[in-house]
């Protein structure tokens, strides 16, 4: 990368959490930038399987009964669009967490920055990737893969392989995203209220690293940890005790509650 090369960077390899609390280390990890503290980028799991709602995104759109049946937990993210389903092992997620003066002002020009690092990934993973050349219509609004295809931040294979998203907070950019490994679109769309698509047409939207590459998760995500890591010079690193017991109050008392995942009310918005 070129700036702040001269700035401590860490790489945290992927683990495997519940999702509230991969929700609250990535503001953890925006504290940490922006008060001096290295700036990261990591890959991550979600485990229990997870479904993040956008951050507008009506909470009634959510099957909840079907959700709490299947195991699948419900928190709601930072950033906007739809819903996505995390699989626990077919999603890999990664973020890039850095002090905002760091990084380009331009939304644009930043998130061609931050996605270089996605797209050596995926040339290391064997797949043909890039933005979308140009706006698709929606097929299925409350389903972030399934609406409108954005030439911004959504990257395509074919269909669509991965979608990010950034959002800025303690003056810091946090810039997060998801890439498909492997398909399950029962339960993808299973999560929903609504039951108005069918599998056949999330399958034509939507493609995975398996499908396009067959190589196993575990060397998918290798390549995206060595990608990740090279391009910001990163040392593996971990979190602090403090880190985690920063991220463990704020998963507790924001990503977990009713109040943020039903109704979009911060119980810290006091506090921030």
């Amino acid at each position: 990368m070129t700036e702040g090369t001269e700035r401590e960077w860490r790489l945290i390899r992927e683990e495997a959490r519940p999702g509230p609390m991969q929700m609250a280390l990535e503001e953890v990890a925006a504290e940490t930038a922006a008060t001096g503290g290295p700036r990261t980028v990591r890959v991550y799991r979600w485990d229990p399987s997870t479904l993040s709602l956008g951050y507008h995104q009506d909470a009634t759109t959510v099957d909840w009964e079907y959700c709490e049946q299947a195991g699948i937990d419900v928190t709601r993210r930072q950033t906007g669009g739809g819903g996505i389903y995390h699989d626990v092992d077919g999603d890999i997620s990664y973020s890039i967490v850095a002090p905002a003066a760091e990084l380009p002002g331009d939304l644009m020009d930043c998130y061609e920055q931050l996605c270089t690092p996605v797209f050596d990934a995926f040339e290391r993973i064997g797949v043909d990737a890039a933005f979308a050349d140009e706006e698709q219509p929606s097929i299925h609004q409350p389903a972030c893969y399934l609406r409108a295809i954005n030439p911004a931040h959504d990257i395509l294979a074919g269909g669509k392989i991965s979608g990010n998203a950034q959002y800025r907070q303690r003056d810091a950019v946090i810039q997060h995203g998801s890439l498909s490994y492997s398909l399950t679109p029962e339960r993808h769309l299973g999560t929903f209220a609504t039951d108005d698509v069918s599998t056949e047409q999330f399958t034509d939207r939507v493609t995975s690293i398996r499908e396009e590459s067959g190589i196993s998760r575990e060397e998918a995500v290798a390549s995206l940890e060595s990608a990740l890591q090279e391009w910001a010079d990163a040392t593996v690193g971990e979190w602090t005790d403090s880190e985690l017991a920063r991220a463990r109050e704020i998963a507790e008392q924001k990503y977990e509650s009713d109040a943020w995942n039903r109704d979009r009310t911060d119980p810290l918005s006091s506090r921030a």
